[in-house]
């Protein structure tokens, strides 16, 4: 089975920090990123999803962890 990139297809360029609800459906209950294997993110689109949603925590816009 083969997943296809969120963003590629939804022609995404730039994920913005900003935008928390696309940034909270690629984070588990625990607020912990998903892994691209998991969500079928290509590496390109991970790399800047990481650095979006930690962007995003360090701007207090995401929580670091919820229990």
């Amino acid at each position: 089975m083969n997943k296809q990139c969120f963003f590629t297809s939804n022609n995404i360029k730039y994920i913005d920090y900003k935008d928390t609800e696309i940034l909270k459906k690629f984070l588990n209950p625990h607020a912990r990123m998903i892994s691209r294997k998991k969500s079928g993110v290509c590496s390109k689109s991970q790399r800047q999803l990481a650095e979006a949603i930690k962007r995003a925590r360090f701007m207090a816009l995401l929580p670091y962890l919820t229990r």
